[in-house]
């Protein structure tokens, strides 16, 4: 029976102890962070050149997300506010649809295509593209909530 490393080593923590397994837990979880981090600045570094030789790439990319995000978010917030769902869970639910998991698909990318590949460039963008749009639709949807709740 083959087991994947997580399930191997939650496995060998638990035996341990439920208090071992969280304080394991507690020294790992920084690596939770830098991890990402650490193949950001990998992926700009490999991808540098590209993002500077491809201006136009670069701009099409970015256009075509940023209207992803905006049309997609926009549409499951209205579809929350016509169902009647409340703002509470509508908020959360149009960043969820206007997300495009970034992390997956530089994880994906690097992995089928390689660091310099076409497919791992477009991961680049969509990082740098995915914070401040879902930080901006985070702002809509905060400043709309009066209008939101209105009866539609």
């Amino acid at each position: 029976m083959r087991r994947s490393l997580p399930v191997i080593l939650r496995t060998f923590l638990f035996r341990k102890g439920e208090q071992h397994f969280q304080s394991a837990l507690a020294k790992i979880g920084p690596f939770s962070i830098y991890a990402p981090l650490l193949t950001l600045v990998l992926l700009f570094g490999f991808q540098g050149e590209q993002i500077i030789a491809q201006p136009l790439v670069i701009l099409l990319l970015a256009v075509s997300i940023l209207i992803q995000v905006v049309v997609n978010s926009s549409l499951a917030y209205l579809a929350n506010r016509k169902l009647g769902v409340s703002h509470d869970v509508a908020a959360p639910s149009c960043l969820i649809g206007a997300s495009n998991f970034f992390e997956l698909a530089v994880a994906t990318a690097i992995s089928l295509f390689g660091l310099k590949s076409g497919a791992a460039l477009a991961t680049v963008v969509g990082v740098l593209m995915e914070v401040p749009v879902m930080l901006a639709v985070v702002k809509v949807v905060n400043a709309s909530r009066r209008w939101y709740e209105q009866e539609a």
